[in-house]
């Protein structure tokens, strides 16, 4: 039996390596390792509560907004906000996120995954006009192909035109993904790590200018979408179909559900949202959300023993370097002692299961090209559909979030913050399912905690020694090439991991745990 290691994975955010025992050119098992060391938990102690807001969004700088909005969600729960925010609030709140989330899809199908399935060499054969794609050939010609290499050679299957015409949208994306940004800044004050999202709604007020403003943005990446993304992840599919069977994981699936569409009931897991909340079984049966059977388990991570297996209300980071067993700084979440995957297909198919007529007329169209039923979205090309389908979904609402903002009326509520509370925040980020936990004491962050996408998804081993969602997609994977293993890195980006968020340990005097040289 063979080994591959990859480590690290690139085209991710954050530090991931990843092992695959190879038998008879089969994956028989696989493990998921996060190497890096941080320390937001232990940084937040004692802390004023409201600083969780600022501070969280730089656990990642792809994410800052997902963080943001799951903070302030916690901070409205723990100073009794929940239900209250103005009507302005929730809906600038919904407009910042929908832009975020538009900007990371778009990043993650152009700039992270495609890669993995165009060959830009094919643009030396490239004769036309086209400016961009002639300055790429140059490059090419010279020699110079960076940021396009290095990479794992074969299994490039388009056509020479469709290759060309995929390197020319991995340019013009990076214009549209600019579009996004700028309409996060026009109600966020700035990006990444915007100033407006607080406890109690937001700080900016409305205005017919900037409504005007982000709404013209908003119809060219709407064109963007329709014409060139959902385009484009068709075609892979056409030319990739085999991704359809590939890569399907623990076919549990969960969603925190995602934009507030009244923000009334005090209750996050009870509360009306465009993308729906519960849980997805392989039998395709929609389940409700209990966050109550939310643990972490720590087995084979490098965190106490006696930490293992706690809900994130009761949750501590106490790391425990060279703990015998561990082979990650992520902790193993779990759902009712189940291994369950997040993100775009988790909220994709939770809503398509609710009934929504707006997913199913996007997804039905889809599969029905492919001659597939809704089974066949439990893949790695199903996640690439499932995010898609997402950025074209709240694109299309969000025009109507801009109609019913109110100039002059009020974006924000007034508060105290408790002598002690708790608080919970809740929110699909763009990488799916994030939580934020706070317990206050003395007008002080007593202990906080963090739940993320990544955590769930590139999660080791748990207690009872089953694989976390990453680990299972790779297993059973057929490898042409052990020295090329095009397959397992084409598994790890449809979950566009995001290691920032998912390892948030140090030791509290910053001491160093140990040093990693990459070759």
């Amino acid at each position: 039996m063979g080994k591959i290691v990859i480590d690290p994975i690139t085209r991710i955010e954050g530090h991931l390596k990843v092992e695959a025992m190879v038998e008879g050119g089969e994956v028989k098992e696989a493990r998921s390792s996060g190497t890096l060391f941080r320390g937001f938990e232990i940084i937040l102690r004692g802390r004023d509560p409201r600083d969780a807001n600022r501070i969280t969004q730089r656990i990642c700088g792809v994410c800052p907004t997902s963080h943001s909005t799951a903070a302030a969600l916690c901070l409205d729960s723990a100073f009794g906000l929940g239900g209250s925010i103005p009507d302005n609030g929730r809906l600038i709140r919904n407009l910042i996120l929908g832009a975020a989330h538009i900007a990371d899809h778009i990043l993650h199908f152009y700039h992270l995954t495609a890669l993995d399935y165009v060959d830009v060499t094919k643009v030396a054969k490239y004769d036309g006009n086209d400016t961009t794609l002639n300055s790429v050939k140059d490059f090419i010609e010279r020699g110079e192909l960076g940021p396009f290499v290095p990479r794992y050679e074969g299994d490039y299957r388009f056509p020479a035109e469709v290759d060309q015409q995929l390197v020319g949208h991995y340019i013009e994306a990076l214009r549209m993904r600019r579009k996004a940004q700028e309409m996060c800044a026009i109600f966020a004050g700035k990006m990444p790590h915007n100033m407006s999202i607080v406890p109690g709604g937001v700080t900016e007020i409305p205005t017919v200018d900037k409504i005007a403003s982000f709404l013209w943005r908003l119809n060219e990446l709407r064109t963007f979408i329709d014409n060139v993304y959902l385009p484009d992840v068709l075609a892979a599919a056409e030319f990739y179909s085999d991704y359809f069977e590939i890569g399907a994981g623990c076919r549990n699936l969960l969603s925190y559900g995602g934009y507030e569409l009244d923000g009334k009931d005090p209750d996050l897991t009870r509360r009306k949202r465009l993308f729906k909340q519960g849980t997805v079984s392989a039998e395709l049966k929609l389940g409700t959300l209990d966050t109550g059977y939310i643990t972490e388990e720590v087995k084979h991570s490098w965190y106490e023993d006696s930490t293992s297996g706690r809900k994130p209300t009761q949750g501590e980071t106490m790391p425990k370097e060279g703990k015998s067993g561990a082979y990650s700084w992520i902790k193993s979440p779990r759902y009712d002692g189940r291994v369950y995957e997040v993100g775009p297909l988790a909220r994709v198919m939770a809503t398509y299961l609710a009934g929504d007529e707006k997913v199913k007329s996007i997804v039905d169209p889809a599969l029905a090209k492919f001659k597939a039923g809704p089974e066949v979205m439990f893949s790695t090309l199903g996640r690439h559909l499932a995010r898609a389908v997402s950025c074209k979904v709240v694109a299309d609402t969000m025009p109507g979030w801009l109609l019913e903002l109110k100039p002059g009326e009020p974006v924000y509520q007034e508060y105290e913050i408790p002598e002690e509370s708790t608080g919970m925040g809740l929110v699909d980020a763009a990488r799916g399912a994030l939580g934020h936990w706070i317990e206050i004491k003395d007008k002080r962050i007593a202990n906080y905690q963090c739940v993320v996408p990544s955590t769930w998804n590139m999660s080791p081993r748990d207690d009872k020694d089953q694989p976390g969602p990453l680990e299972q997609a790779i297993t059973g994977t057929r490898i042409k090439d052990e020295a090329n293993p095009f397959e397992i890195v084409r598994i790890v980006r449809s979950f566009d991991p995001c290691l920032a968020c998912a390892i948030h340990v140090i030791t509290p005097k910053g001491r160093i745990l140990g040093k990693y040289r990459v070759s």
